[in-house]
């Protein structure tokens, strides 16, 4: 493919969304929109500021108050969400050009996540129809019983890697509990959000119910975190924005979901299926552009197979496609802004004197015509890394990674638990006793024994450490976006102790 790809039917601008409407920031303020193949201006989208977010919670609380979504039956907001995941999957092809545009990420990779996100309407839809609540009884003394509550309007900030299947993960289970939300996209990738106005619409989602503003962090999403009607944050992306979001939620006891930064280990001991370690270290730290949080970034291999594994590696990586994002051979696409751009570069210059590089460490040589200015780096392998480097301590979030040596499952533990971070862990051996107790002793939210990352979305995910605070998959997000209230109902005579009686102390003696 040499001519660059551009998906048909473009909008001419990126509005907000707020009760039903597609509206301009109040002030008019907008920002530019870049397509990351040739880092040119596409589209501007309208900059929301304080006061388009006070209009966005104003709307989603009327909604929630006095709308009929939060009151409606867990079937009747299933059968919404069904609508929804139908309407994601009828669209697959265009949200996968559209991403793909807007992110820079590879298109085969792009339709997978369309998917994704379409299952997790479904997934929340069954939940919260199956879902039952607890009853405990003391028999012929007590009942107590839970009764769950959506809380209110949920303020959701989504990150820009993979924004639409990532938006699902956050507005199916706050939408599937009844609450109304404010979502806050990325202002790297605002394209894809725009999608979910029309598709809520016709799937009869009540106005109110979602509303989007587009913007910055410092503005738009600074607004929405220390807005006092806005009593749920969940936010996805990086550690130090997390910790200012953990700041600024303290002002008004927010709940706070968050899943941050990671600089996950993969850890390959000799025993392991070595081609299979290969595939996975592979695809975990190269698949989607490496712009993903649990990127198996750091590779700890045992000694007897290290030069093995890093002659192999190296081989591997060299060959990787990287191209036009929309060429369906492409395995590596571009970076998705300039300025992310110069932040991995960067690193690969901060790796070239903190280890051996045995492949990539700059642009890639062919770049189809028209993209020689797009934000490609080459697939980038480092060997013989020490625990104290930059490239091995601090999250890059592209195609970089760092592989290191190790001797014991002592050592091996030790280098797998030296960073700040602790979102996920890869471990290839094929020892059985090992594997589970090894696991059991990472610092990370979440282990994968002998794959790459696959998850059922039953499962918990998030980090401990710098990685996250709290959880979200399965009921555990359902949580997050209800409150649980107890009660208790008296089924028998109730022995109060009489305050206050003359004769109190002799009843009571």
């Amino acid at each position: 493919m040499s001519k660059h790809f551009v998906p048909e039917n473009l909008p001419s601008k990126i509005q907000h969304y707020i009760n039903g409407e597609f509206v301009d920031s109040i002030g008019g303020k907008t920002f530019e929109v870049l397509d990351p193949v040739t880092n040119k201006p596409y589209v501007n989208a309208a900059a929301g500021q304080k006061e388009d977010i006070d209009a966005a919670v104003a709307a989603a609380t009327e909604a929630f108050k006095n709308g009929p979504w939060p009151r409606m039956k867990p079937r009747e907001r299933a059968n919404v969400l069904y609508k929804i995941a139908d309407a994601v999957v009828a669209q697959e092809d265009r949200l996968a050009e559209m991403e793909t545009f807007d992110t820079g990420l590879p298109i085969t990779q792009a339709r997978g996540q369309a998917r994704r996100a379409a299952e997790n309407f479904r997934f929340f839809a069954d939940l919260v129809v199956a879902q039952h609540d607890t009853a405990l009884k003391v028999p012929g003394s007590q009942l107590n019983y839970v009764n769950r509550k959506p809380i209110g309007v949920a303020g959701l900030i989504t990150p820009w890697n993979t924004p639409f299947m990532l938006e699902s993960w956050k507005l199916a289970p706050s939408i599937a509990s009844g609450c109304t939300v404010v979502l806050k996209p990325a202002e790297f990738t605002p394209l894809s959000a725009s999608l979910w106005a029309k598709i809520f619409e016709d799937a009869g989602l009540p106005k109110g119910v979602f509303n989007l503003v587009n913007g910055i962090g410092e503005e738009a999403g600074d607004a929405l975190v220390k807005h006092p009607d806005v009593p749920l944050i969940s936010f996805t992306g990086e550690s130090s924005t997390g910790q200012l979001i953990f700041r600024n939620c303290a002002e008004n006891l927010k709940g706070m979901s968050m899943e941050l930064g990671g600089k996950s280990p993969a850890i390959v001991f000799e025993d392991a299926d070595f081609d299979a370690a290969i595939d996975s270290t592979l695809f975990g730290v190269f698949s989607l552009n490496g712009e993903r949080c649990t990127a198996g970034s750091r590779i700890l291999v045992q000694r007897g197979i290290y030069e093995k594994f890093i002659q192999a590696y190296a081989e591997r990586a060299k060959n990787i496609k990287v191209g036009d994002p929309h060429d369906p051979d492409t395995q590596v696409g571009a970076l998705v802004h300039p300025e992310h751009y110069d932040k991995v570069m960067s690193y690969v210059e901060i790796g070239k004197s903190e280890g051996r590089l045995v492949a990539g460490g700059g642009r890639p040589e062919n770049l189809p015509e028209g993209q020689e200015n797009g934000s490609y780096v080459a697939p980038t392998v480092f060997v013989d890394v020490k625990p104290d480097a930059r490239i091995f301590q601090e999250e890059i979030f592209g195609p970089v990674v760092a592989i290191t040596p190790f001797d014991t499952e002592e050592e091996a533990l030790q280098l797998a638990n030296n960073t700040k971070y602790g979102l996920a862990a890869y471990l290839w051996t094929n020892d059985l006793q090992r594997a589970h107790n090894f696991a059991q002793n990472i610092e990370a939210g979440m282990v994968w024994l002998n794959s790459h990352n696959v998850r059922d979305l039953r499962s918990p995910f998030g980090g401990v450490k710098a990685s996250g605070l709290g959880h979200e998959g399965g009921y555990r997000s359902i949580d997050f976006y209800t409150d649980q209230q107890a009660v208790h109902i008296t089924l028998g005579e109730v022995h109060t102790p009489k305050f206050g009686a003359a004769d109190a102390a002799k009843i009571d003696g």
